[in-house]
Order: structure tokens, then sequence, then C-alpha cells
């Protein structure tokens, strides 16, 4: 049951994700609000690249960032980060399916190259709403204060915005 709730909500995301990076025009992909942070492409990639997390969250007790690689691609156009987020989806949506109610509760954790957890280790469930989900709409966030700063249109996730019409 847990892990059928998760889907849920996962699938509701997915679309609203799928929303919010084909909103994103080329032309506002280098733009970032200021010097320390990502360009609109290097965050909407990040938010591709979290559904590529999954297989290691759901299917291992540690996930070890030292060891961790992603290719990224081409992000110079929107398209591209686009089609990495599908492919990302499709795996992550896989990893899901296969997990179950009882791993859930198993304890998980992160390292960087070593035994030394990155944070505590946690059961599974907190690692998958908070290192997943949370963060995934945490960056989802970010993103359209990026649209919305540079005067693109902003597609309602919850509801509509002002961009939309009535």
């Amino acid at each position: 049951m847990l892990v059928k709730s998760l889907m849920g909500e996962f699938l509701h995301e997915v679309e609203n994700t799928r929303k919010l990076l084909t909103a994103i025009p080329d032309s506002s992909l280098g733009w970032k609000p200021s010097e320390k942070n990502w360009t609109t492409g290097q965050l909407a990639s990040h938010i591709a690249e979290v559904y590529n997390w999954y297989e290691p969250t759901l299917h291992r007790n540690v996930f070890d960032m030292a060891t961790y690689k992603y290719d990224k691609g081409d992000i110079s156009k929107a398209a591209n980060i686009v089609a990495k987020f599908e492919e990302n989806v499709i795996a992550a949506k896989d990893c899901l399916e296969r997990a179950t109610d009882e791993s859930m509760f198993e304890n998980w954790k992160m390292v960087m190259g070593s035994d030394v957890p990155i944070f505590p280790e946690m059961p599974r469930i907190q690692v998958v709403r908070g290192f997943l989900m949370n963060h995934l709409y945490h960056h989802r966030g970010e993103l359209v204060v990026y649209l919305r700063a540079t005067g693109n249109r902003v597609p309602g996730l919850y509801g509509p915005t002002v961009d939309d019409k009535f």
C-alpha cells in the first residue's frame, strides 16, 4: 500500500515537472539570478537528474556519491533536458514499481567515498520523501522563480497561475 501511494504521487508530480520543464525556452537556459547560482539550464538538468537517483535509493542500501556519475548530455537546448528527463522518468518508474512496502523500512545511507554517512542513516521511506520527492519540489520552486524572473510563462502546477486564462 505504501509503494502504491508513492506511485500515485510520483505519477502526478511527473506531470507537473514535465509542464515546468517544457515551459523553458532555449533563450532562458543561460540565465541565472546571481554568480553563485546555477543557470536555468543547469537547474533544469538537475531536476531531470533527481529521477536518476531512484535506483540507488530504492534498490541499494548505500549510495556512494563519490562513485556516482551522471551524463547530463547537451543542456544547450531545452528539448534535450526534457528528453533526458523522460528517459530518467521511465527508469525511475520501473524502480518504484519493483520496490516493496517492506523495503521502505530498511535503513539507507549516503556516503562520499567512505562508510561515514553524509547525513544520518534512516529508513528508506524517509529518504524517498525527503531526498527524492521534497528535494525535487524545492528545485521546481526555484525554477518557477527563474521562469518568472525572465518574463516567461509559468504553468500552473497546483492550480492556475496569473498566466492562465480563465
